[in-house]
């Protein structure tokens, strides 16, 4: 609560006991009126990166890491760092970043480009997703807010947002993930 309100009162994004930093790789090869780390940035929600080099080491959001994202993650890492590119151009070598590679587990898109199509996640709903299962819930919907679907995210995703939270490991994530992708 006290990160949100500091985010209102004064915004910009802060690093808080409450929150996470939060950092995206930018690569630029999208449609700028549609891409929502630029829009992210606009409200200073979050920080873009144009060189790998200048990207913080954190949590590397990586759709190829063989480990999933899982709330030990968070622990001991308060830098989130996403990549935002076409999903054309997302091979494995574009994630060749310092940090701690993470995949996110079974969720679903609800933007309108990728409306109802698992994995197919726009940056700012893999951020959000990502807090969501860190423990940081209101920084999602902080995130999240600036979208006119972005909440509709969280409720469409909330029966296995809630229960990846309540996970602790990776192979607890994967198990729970399991369950989802069977039915």
């Amino acid at each position: 609560m006290l990160a949100a309100f500091l985010r209102l009162f004064f915004g910009k994004a802060m690093c808080t006991i409450e929150s996470m930093d939060i950092h995206i790789r930018y690569e630029g090869d999208d449609d700028p009126a549609k891409c929502t780390a630029k829009r992210l940035s606009r409200f200073d929600l979050v920080e873009l990166h144009r060189t790998i080099r200048a990207t913080p080491y954190g949590i590397i959001l990586n759709p190829y890491s063989e480990k999933a994202l899982s709330p030990e993650d968070g622990i001991s890492n308060d830098i989130l760092v996403a990549l935002d590119c076409s999903w054309e151009n997302a091979d494995e070598d574009i994630f060749s970043m310092r940090g701690v590679h993470r995949a996110l587990p079974f969720l679903v898109a609800v933007n309108p480009i990728n409306y109802g199509k698992p994995f197919r996640l726009t940056t700012a709903e893999a951020i959000a997703g990502s807090l969501f299962i860190l423990g940081h819930e209101e920084q999602a919907e902080m995130i999240l807010s600036k979208f006119k679907w972005g909440l509709h995210f969280l409720s469409f995703n909330r029966e296995p947002l809630e229960a990846y939270a309540a996970c602790l490991t990776s192979e607890e994530i994967i198990e729970v993930q399991q369950r989802y992708l069977s039915e």
